[in-house]
């Protein structure tokens, strides 16, 4: 039987409350303390850093990318993959839109892509800390949580100054990602010190780590190109397209970004992975040698940096350039079928071999966490704690860049805060 704590309502009539306890106070957390407290429950909210949403006030370079109209299944990434699917098709996306327009946010809609329309990020995180306050959730901020406990059918969240006890406890606290918001991965202690397992979390949506010795080189240069992820031992192969941004490092940009995540789980067991950019995808390599061939001999006399001048940024040709092997003077009408051969080689199979993913400091999000295999079912409920709830990033489900991460962090808080704040 839950143990309830009683209080007498405005009309004098004895009430029942269901105290609900949440660890974290990003996107999920807000979403699953308003959930619960619609349900009746009496919330308290638990966030270490001085306000609530700070991860929240720099998504979407800041102007926050909440949810995207394009729901396909493939935008998340999940072992249980059906689970996904049927979680959110109890909180979807058109739920997060009315639930955002009810509480005031006008919606920006870019190609799909959904933003408040103030363009500011800082619009949601307020709109939820105001939500939660008008539902009656206690917001104890600047509250780091020790340790956790369930003893005698209740749960004991431990701070420095006091012991909270609860009916149920939500665990929304977060990933390693985005470290400077405060989010250093407790929630995957506190969820093994409940007996449940955690996929090592890995950086993901972040930036690649090349071996090849020119990336210095290119430095600042962006070009659109098709890259294609490779991994061995497994032989798997996995494609993105639109803008790649060169660093000293490596490789950055969405395209990169959306592989990352399955090149640092091949990295962590050992096997090697490279990404080859195809430099001109609209063409094949014969189609781009004929157009090529033809602006030579239009040119005349040339380098071959004017030959490809207009197509690729100056930097980047002339890396093209040299992998193909051909020297910087060496002007086009002298040029051999076999450099022809190298050249159109390099712009279709433009290679880097990956060393590592960049930290958690540069990462969105992260893979990994507690598998859904351990939850009892999209009440979001574990099957090994009754009354312990899990949610957002500390379950093992990441996003595609666009809005699929916040999707997430809200079906699953508002499934879990529903769940919990119900009376069983």
């Amino acid at each position: 039987m839950i143990k309830s704590e009683t209080s007498t309502n405005h009309i004098g009539v004895i009430e029942n409350l269901k105290k609900v306890l949440i660890i974290g106070g990003g996107a999920s957390g807000l979403m699953a303390a308003i959930a619960a407290a619609e349900q009746g429950a009496k919330v308290t909210l638990l966030e270490k850093n001085k306000q609530t949403g700070k991860k929240l006030l720099v998504t979407g370079n800041g102007r926050c990318n909440f949810t995207n109209k394009d729901q396909k299944l493939e935008h998340y990434r999940s072992e249980a993959p059906e689970f996904v699917r049927e979680a959110l098709s109890q909180f979807s996306m058109g739920d997060t839109v009315r639930f955002f327009e009810k509480l005031g946010i006008r919606v920006k809609d870019r190609n799909g892509y959904l933003y408040p329309a103030s363009g500011q990020a800082a619009s949601i995180a307020e709109v939820l800390r105001l939500e939660a306050l008008r539902q009656g959730v206690k917001l104890a901020c600047n509250t780091e949580v020790l340790e956790v406990h369930k003893k005698d059918g209740q749960f004991q969240v431990v701070t420095e100054g006091w012991t909270y006890e609860g009916d149920a406890l939500i665990l929304a606290c977060g990933s390693k990602a985005a470290p400077e918001t405060g989010t250093v991965g407790d929630g995957y202690r506190f969820a093994e010190s409940f007996g449940h397992s955690v996929v090592t979390p890995l950086p993901a949506l972040t930036g690649l780590c090349a071996s090849e010795k020119d990336c210095g080189k290119l430095t600042g240069v962006r070009t659109d190109a098709k890259a294609t992820l490779t991994m061995e031992p497994e032989h798997a192969a996995y494609e993105e397209e639109g803008e790649i941004q060169f660093a000293a490092y490596g490789l950055s940009g969405i395209p990169v970004f959306q592989l990352s995540r399955y090149a640092a789980r091949a990295l962590e067991h050992g096997g090697s992975c490279q990404v080859t950019l195809d430099l001109c995808p609209e063409h094949t390599a014969e189609e781009l040698e004929e157009i090529l061939k033809d602006k030579a001999e239009f040119i005349g006399e040339r380098t071959g940096t004017d030959v490809l001048l207009g197509m690729f940024p100056e930097k980047l040709s002339d890396v093209i350039l040299k992998r193909a092997g051909i020297s910087m003077k060496k002007k086009s009408r002298e040029w051999k079928e076999a450099d022809w051969n190298h050249l159109i080689g390099q712009i279709k199979k433009f290679t880097f071999h990956i060393t590592r993913c960049r930290g958690y400091e540069q990462a969105q999000v992260c893979t990994g966490g507690v598998p859904l295999a351990e939850l009892k079912n999209c009440s979001m409920e574990s099957a090994k704690v009754p009354g312990l709830y899990l949610c957002g990033e500390l379950l093992d489900v990441d996003g595609a860049c666009g809005g699929y991460n916040l999707q997430w962090a809200w079906t699953s808080g508002y499934l879990a805060g529903n769940a919990a704040g119900s009376e069983e």
